[in-house]
């Protein structure tokens, strides 16, 4: 096929040595399998913001880090060399996330180089050799629901357990190879401890997947795994093989609002007090 202009840099340096075909569109970027060092590969190519139909950006851009205060300024100030760098942010989130997410151990396709925005990385395949499906193209049985399901999970804590929370997982997000879930799609991945919505991206991620293979095993709907994993996340204490129960017992302690009322009273009338002073 012709290849497309944004992948022609690749081809001149090297990285690519011939495009075989597109592979699939989506919201935020375009994805062509190539040939890439004697091996079949696929080649992301990340859209412009202004054509990309993700939103709600500022509450996973939270806790990214910047290279300097310059970039810093520019994004807050939203102006043309903002714009450029915020995007650069967006894009390397993902293949930060990718590559240490890999060395991690964690089931996600293998990144090997990160080039004029687009991202090199493993074609996961079926046990065919093509192209693997999505996990929401399946009918499963109760008990293949309860088994993917459960590698779901541990996938999701050995991600946490890096740091990393993806922040968007669903039966849309994960293909399924011979061996089983592959997790795709990290643009949007936040970094767990400097992300004040972490813990509440990470409820949703799992419910999602409750939710998904709940329609094969109802059993699932009942469930509470991800407020059980961010809590043992809390205390410090969550490993790669930590033993879960998928539910979650709160403290039971009713809270005390009149208590905190008060105190917030107490705060407010202390601030006139000082603004009345000479």
């Amino acid at each position: 096929m012709k290849t497309p202009p944004s992948l022609e840099p690749l081809v001149l340096d090297g990285f690519i040595d011939e495009v075989v075909r597109p592979l699939k569109g989506g919201k935020e970027a375009s994805v062509y399998v190539v040939l890439s060092g004697g091996e079949i590969r696929c080649a992301k190519v990340y859209k412009e913001a202004n054509k990309r139909g993700f939103h709600k950006q500022a509450l996973y851009q939270e806790g990214r880090k910047v290279r300097n205060s310059r970039q810093a300024r520019a994004m807050e100030k939203h102006t043309r060399f903002g714009r450029k760098q915020q995007e650069e942010v967006w894009q390397n989130a993902e293949v930060n996330a990718l590559f240490r997410l890999a060395a991690a151990g964690v089931r996600v396709p293998q990144p090997y180089h990160f080039v004029d925005g687009v991202l090199l990385m493993e074609l996961v395949t079926d046990k065919h050799g093509e192209p693997a499906p999505r996990l929401n193209d399946f009918v499963l049985t109760g008990q293949q629901a309860l088994e993917y399901h459960g590698l779901l999970i541990k996938e999701v804590v050995r991600m946490l357990c890096a740091g990393i929370v993806h922040g968007d997982l669903s039966e849309f997000n994960v293909l399924v190879d011979k061996h089983g879930p592959v997790i795709i799609d990290l643009p949007q991945a936040v970094d767990a401890a400097a992300n004040n919505n972490a813990a509440r991206m990470l409820e949703r991620d799992v419910k999602n997947l409750a939710d998904y293979f709940g329609r094969f095993a109802p059993e699932l709907l009942t469930t509470s795994y991800g407020k059980e994993i961010w809590k043992i996340y809390e205390s410090g204490k969550l490993t790669p093989d930590v033993k879960l129960t998928g539910y979650f017992k709160g403290s039971g302690r009713q809270a005390d609002v009149k208590g905190v009322l008060r105190e917030i009273n107490d705060a407010r009338d202390e601030a006139l007090r000082r603004t009345k002073q000479p």
